[in-house]
């Protein structure tokens, strides 16, 4: 048979394509602890506080608001290969302690996340950046659809609803069972095919060793690009079975890596404490109220370098070895001896004794009834992936959004510290709509509004950078730089403020470009996305000579960078 070379060229990529075993990497993190601990959820309640506390893993520009490019620049990350600037999150665990009632957080333990490259006759493709993707409904309180005792978990939407998120139960043995025998989920969990796993919490004691109480939740793995990145309701689905042992994505959908969340507590620590309960009820409840367990769920946003993680689907089957082990892995391997987190922008308290849960949830399920719930009601999406929304978001007690900053000195630093430690910008209205913008001749004082300008990493405006204001608008930033001497102000993300005496670069941008509404002032616009709102004596910029400050201000910070062990300073994007 003679084959055209383009007929060829088309059976060569069809056989790249096709994929006919699984392969798999183990994405671990490292370092003390999460990211942070926060009851921000970025994806279903952006630009506030979301309803709940989660556990956030992954990189250290995760805030109120995220976009992909925005993780990208992050400072640090919790994953091991530096190429994954994701965050990962999902449900904190608390105790309520049988004998004062008191709520506390469950120690975390760690946390996997498996990456599978499945059987399929598609190309496997790397998460677009910035992809949000939600699995599991936060709103359950009673068993997910399609669950039943002693049936297996389905990911595939042609068999029936989809059962993405359990919880497992490690143990020496299984007698007594984990959960009651033949439970229909009106008292007590489920247990699914195999004796570790079920819906909902296990009345028993997770005792095995380094494998306590688990929280497993599966990602679906097509991406309908018509959809979008931000639509997790309708972008993400479960690919169906195709015969041979694959399972292929709808037509014109992508198809992308199946990640796995494994998530750990060490409950066992606290057997001593809830001993009298076992066999009868769990003492544990996630953060959104839910004691039965029912509700777990997990939250992703894609900060992937997409050619390092295309170069892991193609070559990589590392499995428990770990991804960081991954032939040829782009970017390398994080120290694990370090540990990056950052600052949650909510100011409350959320560990030690608590007497309500953050957000002031109420403790439903089982016993405890399903009735005054105050977090809204779970929605099921059109892709066969239960997702809950968060409808009456609780009002934070004091959000935090000004930066805490440190200027970076220009010393040698000789400490030693392994703790690498972030303090992140929390941005707001990243991505909205343009609306009316500041106009020529607007006026504070004797600042006059001159434009809106460009700014950059390095900060075309540098005197100070995010004045501490609490909540920011031009009238503040132009006072608070004024008193400071300064003749030129700008406002930049709706929140942040910046002085100085004149710009480092002058690009001026359409006024459109400043649209983000001022924190302290809806009113009025403060900046926008690297763009900023510029004030100035006169209504006039310029732009000091920064050629002949280059080298003298890169031999400092090279210096600087060499010989510091602690970063004190940030990059917030």
């Amino acid at each position: 048979m003679i084959f055209t070379t383009a007929a060829l060229a088309a059976l060569l990529v069809s056989a790249a394509a096709a994929k006919d075993s699984r392969t798999f990497a183990v994405l671990r993190h490292y370092g003390n602890g999460p990211l942070t601990t926060c009851r921000a959820d970025p994806i279903v309640s952006p630009g506030t506080a979301s309803a709940h506390l989660h556990t956030i893993m992954g990189a250290s520009n995760f805030g109120l608001n995220v976009t992909g490019e925005h993780l990208r620049q992050s400072q640090c990350t919790t994953a091991l290969p530096k190429a994954d600037m994701s965050n990962y999150w999902f449900p904190t665990l608390y105790f309520k302690d049988p004998k004062d009632g008191k709520l506390e957080q469950v120690p975390f333990y760690y946390m996997n996340v498996y990456y599978f490259f499945e059987p399929t006759n598609d190309q496997i493709k790397a998460f677009p950046l910035g992809l949000k993707m939600v699995s599991g409904d936060a709103m359950l309180r009673t068993p997910p659809p399609g669950a039943a005792y002693g049936k297996g978990s389905n990911m595939d939407p042609s068999k029936g609803p989809i059962t993405a998120a359990s919880i497992t139960c490690p143990r020496a043995n299984f007698n007594p069972p984990s959960w009651p025998k033949d439970s229909d989920g009106s008292m007590a969990g489920i247990k699914t095919n195999q004796d570790g796993e079920g819906w909902g919490f296990p009345f028993e004691d997770c005792d095995a060793y380094a494998s306590p109480l688990r929280a497993d939740v599966h990602f679906p793995s097509c991406y309908n690009p018509k959809a979008g990145l931000d639509d997790y309701k309708n972008n993400m689905a479960f690919p169906s079975d195709a015969g041979n042992g694959k399972q292929d994505c709808p037509k014109g959908w992508i198809h992308t890596p199946h990640i796995f969340f494994e998530t750990y507590w060490d409950t066992h620590g606290l057997l001593s404490r809830f001993k009298d309960l076992v066999g009868k009820e769990s003492p544990f409840v996630f953060a959104n109220g839910d004691a039965t367990g029912f509700s777990v769920h997990g939250d992703f946003v894609s900060g992937w370098d997409e050619k390092a993680l295309q170069q892991i689907i193609d070559n990589c089957d590392a499995g428990h070895a770990g991804m960081h082990t991954c032939p040829g892995l782009i970017g390398g391997v994080n120290d694990d001896s370090k540990s990056c987190k950052i600052e949650c922008p909510i100011d409350e308290k959320v560990d030690g004794k608590l007497d309500k849960l953050p957000g002031n949830n109420p403790i439903q399920g089982w016993k405890y009834g399903t009735s005054g719930s105050s977090s809204g009601s779970g929605s099921s999406s059109g892709n066969n992936l239960a997702v809950g929304v968060d409808s009456a978001v609780p009002k934070p007690t004091n959000v935090v959004k000004q930066a805490v900053t440190s200027q970076a000195p220009t010393t040698t630093v000789l400490q030693t510290t392994t703790v690498q430690s972030t303090t992140t910008v929390y941005i707001s209205a990243v991505g909205a709509e343009p609306t009316d913008a500041a106009t020529d001749g607007k006026t504070v004082g004797d600042f006059k509004y001159a434009g809106c300008y460009e700014d950059t990493s390095d900060r075309v405006l540098s005197g100070i950078i995010r004045a501490n204001l609490g909540r920011v608008n031009n009238t503040a930033c132009v006072t608070h730089c004024s008193s400071k001497g300064f003749s030129v102000a700008g406002t930049e993300y709706g929140g942040e403020c910046y002085c100085g005496n004149e710009l480092s670069k002058v690009e001026k941008l359409d006024d459109s470009k400043c649209h983000m509404a001022c924190e302290g002032d809806d009113a009025d616009k403060c900046g926008g996305d690297w763009a900023l709102s510029i004030y100035s004596k006169g209504g006039e910029v310029s732009a000091r000579d920064v050629h002949a400050e280059s080298h003298h201000r890169r031999h400092i910070h090279n210096h600087y960078m060499h010989h510091r062990r602690t970063p004190g300073g940030r990059i917030r994007r």
